[in-house]
């Protein structure tokens, strides 16, 4: 979800950080408890927390839901690894958990745990779909993303890409299960949106206008669409839509570090582009203002930052 992952080498691993953290990347959120066969016969409202579905909300344990505000409002990755720990042992049928410990540890090149919870998040969505076929085909199908992702670190691209492709059928034919339940689902939306977007900003082919209709439509909820659509159109260069697109998520994730990151990576293209000076000293303070929580990023994502601002600095009346 920043510049650093818009290598080409490494798009499919990178951008599945977006897609395991909201499934975008990413919800990516709430699930069926141990005693799921029980909450088909009695759902306590109160404990409903779905930040996808206004009505029929599905149910998410409470320290997974903790985990997924710590990552997407707030920015906050220490706070999300200690509740995603309590989440595994709490609330062990959950595989956006186990999704979002993998998105985790990805960032932190621990590819033991990248493989060991990839091989979770599929594990549980499979054993999901006889409960929520809706959530168990669309986590089983993440799970297939992640383990695509595992072979591509483990294997490289060269050796890698045969097998990851294999996977990337077998993505699509479980997402095609979960569309085939319910088309207008947020959840399954967002996830396949961000997707949708990965192959649509990086193939000459595909259609990111569409890609973006399709998410800013039906997907949910709101700050992660208006973040992903910024994203998109920042990999376009078109950079006064994606700066109109990560305003939006600002209003409502304005606490997250990250977002004031994207926000300067944006002002720093179009000051270029445009040749503003004052553009360029917007994009610096506003790589301060994600550098003020640097404390609860990753020690890599923090140095990439103070990279890209010093960069910003030097552009600064040049000559």
């Amino acid at each position: 979800m920043t510049k650093r992952f818009s290598s080409p080498r490494l798009i499919v691993p990178t951008r599945l950080t977006i897609l395991a953290q909201t499934a975008f990347c990413t919800a990516f959120a709430f699930g069926v408890a141990p005693w799921a066969i029980a909450l088909n016969l009695w759902v306590n409202p109160s404990l409903a927390g779905d930040p996808f579905r206004n009505n029929e909300p599905h149910q998410i344990g409470d320290q997974t839901e903790a985990a997924f505000k710590a990552i997407f409002q707030q920015g906050n990755y220490p706070a999300a690894e200690r509740y995603l720990e309590q989440a595994i042992s709490k609330e062990p049928n959950e595989p956006l958990a186990y999704a979002m410990k993998a998105s985790l540890a990805y960032g932190n090149k621990d590819w033991a745990k990248l493989t060991t919870y990839s091989q979770k998040t599929l594990e549980t969505g499979q054993k999901l779909i006889p409960n929520d076929p809706l959530r168990g085909n669309l986590y089983t199908a993440v799970g297939h993303f992640l383990e695509g992702a595992v072979i591509l670190t483990r294997e490289g691209t060269v050796n890698g890409v045969p097998q990851a492709f294999s996977r990337l059928r077998q993505v699509y034919e479980y997402l095609d299960k979960a569309e085939a339940i319910s088309a207008n689902d947020p959840e399954l939306n967002l996830i396949k949106g961000y997707m949708d977007l990965l192959l649509a900003v990086n193939l000459p082919f595909a259609s990111p206008d569409q890609s973006i209709g399709r998410l800013e439509k039906n997907a949910a909820p709101g700050y992660l669409v208006d973040r992903g659509i910024a994203l998109a159109y920042r990999d376009l260069k078109r950079y006064p839509q994606a700066l109109e697109y990560v305003n939006r998520a600002l209003k409502t994730t304005s606490d997250n570090p990250e977002i004031y990151y994207l926000k300067a990576q944006i002002l720093k293209e179009l000051g270029q582009k445009e040749k503003s000076q004052q553009m360029i000293q917007e994009a610096i303070a506003n790589f301060d203002k994600a550098l003020t929580k640097k404390s609860q990023l990753p020690g890599d994502l923090v140095k990439q930052i103070e990279s890209e601002r010093k960069n910003a600095v030097s552009l600064k009346n040049p000559g």
